[in-house]
């Protein structure tokens, strides 16, 4: 649907003041929190924030709170998002003001990785511990790999995305990877692991598992690596990776089989002990994925965790011939 001449003229408004279309040029680059806006555009929070409230009305951002901080992103898609594509298409990368914005986000992101690091050491032991309660890790993404088919795969989806271990695995397959996580500091270390791993054909983006925004039929490998366990509606995530899986694509569901380590969920927030073959089977199936293969990773442990990798695939739709 094409934009009225009123809405282009509110577009271009919106777009056309300097701050503004400083700051669409750097959500251009990545989605950012207000205050670290505030730090590369050396404006005040208020300021700052009037400004995006504008760019939001024309339909040119979005936000969306995560915690007590509030990120923006530039819209997907969309007439106004186009017009905006179009015009920052336009703008020269050399001009000395989004150079300098550009150098300033630069030390906001070292600043970003050394967080990370930080982060990710600090909280290591806590993910060793399950690990150790499972078959090696290296067997584990060997039958990922396996069961995801040797691509190449158009575009790639991993719902939860976390630490990016998923991408890092799977993205070199694939023209087009997309991450989602709701956590913002687990997208830090994606980030930074993917670009160690020089992926520049993915992409991380906060987004929830539950409502992805994403268009229907989009992806041929959907990935939601341990993340179920952690749910209070895993058939709804279910439902959702489902929805985006394209004709002849595959969903990948990595997790436990039904356990009874209580202290998972007194200690690690999961929710869920494991799942059955049936119950996966049960959710795929009324989600039009109806075959799907199932292998069992046995625990390196007595009385420890067995991974599942449920592969369902959606049946490619003949084509039909034009009358």
């Amino acid at each position: 649907m094409k934009l009225s001449a009123g809405q282009a003229v509110d577009v271009l408004r919106a777009a056309g003041e300097p701050t503004r279309l400083r700051i669409l040029a750097l959500l251009a680059r990545e989605e950012l929190a207000v205050l670290e806006l505030c730090r590369v555009l050396d404006q005040s929070q208020p300021r700052v924030s009037r400004h995006l409230k504008l760019l939001a009305e024309a339909g040119l951002v979005e936000r969306f709170p995560d915690g007590a901080w509030v990120f923006y992103r530039l819209t997907g898609g969309g007439q106004a998002g186009e017009l905006a594509a179009e015009l920052l298409g336009r703008i020269d990368p050399a001009d000395p003001v989004l150079a300098r914005d550009a150098e300033r986000l630069s030390a906001v992101r070292a600043e970003r990785a050394d967080a990370a690091s930080e982060y990710f050491a600090r909280n290591a032991a806590r993910w060793d511990e399950i690990r150790s309660l499972y078959v090696s890790d290296t067997a584990v993404e060997a039958a990922i790999l396996s069961a995801a088919g040797e691509g190449p795969f158009r575009r790639l989806v991993d719902l939860g995305s976390g630490t990016g271990r998923m991408l890092t695995l799977l993205a070199p397959h694939a023209e087009q990877a997309l991450g989602l996580d709701l956590s913002q500091q687990m997208l830090n270390i994606a980030r930074n692991h993917v670009a160690e791993a020089g992926l520049d054909r993915c992409e991380l983006r906060h987004g929830d598992i539950f409502d992805t925004r994403l268009p229907d039929a989009s992806a041929d490998l959907v990935v939601v690596h341990q993340v179920l366990h952690y749910l209070a509606d895993p058939a709804a995530a279910v439902r959702e990776a489902a929805r985006i899986v394209a004709d002849g694509g595959k969903l990948l569901i990595v997790d436990f089989a039904p356990h009874n380590l209580e202290f998972l969920r007194e200690q690690h927030q999961h929710r869920r002990l494991g799942f059955s073959d049936a119950e996966i089977a049960r959710w795929c199936g009324q989600e039009g994925l109806a075959h799907v293969d199932v292998e069992a990773l046995p625990p390196a442990q007595a009385g420890g965790l067995t991974v599942k990798i449920w592969a369902a695939m959606r049946a490619r739709q003949p084509q039909r011939n034009a009358a």
